[in-house]
């Protein structure tokens, strides 16, 4: 059984429609950055440690933490004003919080072990996406009705790293309501990618991973329904991790998830160096950290290794480049030189539904038949509901307070259908029963992250569906972490998605230690040789 005539005909329609909608784009809506300009490189080496290294450094008082913090904000304030990327700091918190940690190293009887075990990222920065609630901070998540709303609590995640000694230096920028490819909103604007600030740092954590990327942060939190997390850490060069989903809570977020939504979004850590997922992972996890078999060694030659070059001819994604296809490629034959294993190419045909999969479980009504939250509601949060057609007129003229991705969501969720399709849960269903048979709990997938480096500003508005490749991992419910590897042809990061079957995490995150060493991991955009 194959998508009915009528099918066809709407997915035909819907790309039509979309294509002369964002046409309108070209006219109406604000330019980001223009002219190829660099970032300054990076010239403090203590924004060249990892978190997990300035935490020794810290606790052994070869550096205080006062120092480390004074140096990512002084890198905040050199290259923000280029990337736009942090949204609201609390530096002079963060300063206060760090003369605190430092007085408590002083006073500390136990000896660094019992830091390290009670205290393990004390005295290291950190950023977190400000649709998190931090206390103090704006939780917007770029809504221009939402300003002024300021977090009286902290999100668990972001409670549990303050917890373990983190320090939050403010909030980041995201897409307007965590909906899209792009951070961009009217409340805080557009963020740029700190390799080209011409080019997007993705969505919707796309303000952390600009950040991190820019040397701006060494440790961050994202979230990720459709490839929030991974999509911003490949198109800034760095690491990120979604989790299996109900790992990392995910309450006190906005927006909240509602009907299915939950079983399909991941938080985790965003960092620009690998050895530090795993603790942080740990922290964030809590008490479902047991979940996981993060304190196990994993052989890496003992693991079963796959990859999936593409989702096939599918109608709604564009191909995958040829530079992504080769480095995909170099990777596989780094592990069988290095480590003596046979990489296996699979393909699963169901994989061209992707982007059909992921939207309609996305919709799917909850056990009560209580569909998830609009997003024209969301959009006219904290009042009624916004009407997209309307605000499409009014974003002609200048007068909306929307995005027109947003604008344009609101319509694709108009026309999308109540019932979902057979066939496509059939495909989804099929491909779950096969990739779990395939991973079991020793294999792991390569995967491409998106069709393309890094686009320009507002391109992904021509190529919507592109997110299909991260976004059917979450429908799936599978672990993945993505790897920077290196930069392409122009100077921007290339990377790959690693794929573990359930609660597996731990295999990615080792399989990510062991690319940064071969591949070289973040690279300092600023550096002559990412030129």
């Amino acid at each position: 059984m194959a998508l009915s005539r009528l099918e066809r005909a709407q997915v035909w329609l819907l790309k039509v429609a979309m294509g002369l909608l964002y046409g309108l784009f070209w006219l109406f809506s604000p330019r980001g950055a223009t002219g190829k300009k660099m970032l300054p490189p990076v010239s403090n080496q203590l924004l060249l440690l990892s978190a997990t290294q300035l935490a020794k450094k810290i606790r052994r008082k070869e550096v205080s933490s006062v120092e480390v913090v004074q140096a990512y904000i002084d890198r905040i304030q050199e290259v923000n004003p280029l990337l736009n990327a942090l949204v609201k700091d609390r530096f002079d918190a963060a300063l206060q919080e760090a003369a605190q940690a430092d007085k408590l190293i002083e006073q500390e009887t136990g000896g660094e072990e019992a830091l390290e075990d009670q205290l393990p990222l004390l005295g290291v920065p950190l950023s977190i996406k400000e649709s998190y609630a931090l206390q103090g901070m704006p939780q917007t998540t770029g809504l221009m009705s939402r300003r002024g709303v300021v977090s009286t609590v902290d999100a668990p995640p972001a409670a549990r790293l303050k917890r373990a000694g983190a320090i939050p230096l403010g909030v980041t920028n995201t897409s307007e309501l965590c909906m899209w490819m792009e951070s961009h909103n009217h409340l805080y604007g557009v963020t740029n990618n700190p390799y080209d600030l011409e080019r997007i740092p993705g969505g919707s954590s796309g303000g952390e991973g600009s950040l991190l990327g820019g040397a701006g942060s060494v440790i961050g939190v994202g979230s990720d329904i459709g490839g929030s997390i991974r999509m911003p850490c490949f198109f800034n060069g760095i690491f990120g991790h979604k989790t299996t989903p109900g790992v990392v809570s995910c309450e006190n977020q906005f927006p909240p998830c509602s009907a299915t939504q939950g079983d399909y979004i991941s938080l985790g850590p965003m960092c620009r160096y690998a050895e530090d997922l795993l603790p942080m992972l740990k922290i964030m996890a809590g008490p479902n950290a047991s979940m996981l078999s993060l304190n196990t060694k994993v052989n890496l030659k003992k693991l079963r290794f796959f990859t999936i070059p593409h989702q096939g001819s599918s109608p709604m994604v564009y191909p995958v480049s040829k530079e992504l296809l080769d480095i995909q490629i170099k990777v596989m034959e780094r592990l069988e030189a290095d480590l003596g294993v046979k990489v296996q190419e699979v393909r699963f045909p169901e994989l061209r539904y992707s982007h059909e999969i992921w939207q309609t479980y996305m919709f799917l009504p909850d056990k009560e038949g209580k569909p998830p939250q609009s997003f024209s509601q969301l959009m006219g949060e904290p009042g009624r509901s916004k009407w997209p057609l309307w605000e499409l007129m009014k974003w002609m003229v200048g007068k909306s307070d929307h995005t027109i991705a947003a604008i344009g969501l609101g319509l694709v969720e108009f026309a999308q259908s109540s019932k979902p399709s057979p066939f496509i849960l059939q495909q989804k269903e099929q491909l779950q029963q096969q990739l779990d048979k395939l991973l079991g709990t020793d294999g792991v997938f390569l995967y491409p992250s998106h069709p393309r480096v890094a686009p320009k500003h507002h391109h992904p508005l021509f190529r919507m569906f592109d997110f299909a490749y991260t976004g059917i991992i979450n429908i799936l419910g599978l672990p993945v972490t993505q790897c920077p590897l290196g930069l392409g042809e122009e100077g921007l990061p290339l990377g790959v998605q690693v794929v573990a079957g359930k609660l597996q995490d731990h295999l990615t995150l080792e399989v990510a230690l062991y690319l940064e060493k071969a591949f070289g991991g973040w690279r300092d955009p600023g550096a002559k040789d990412t030129c």
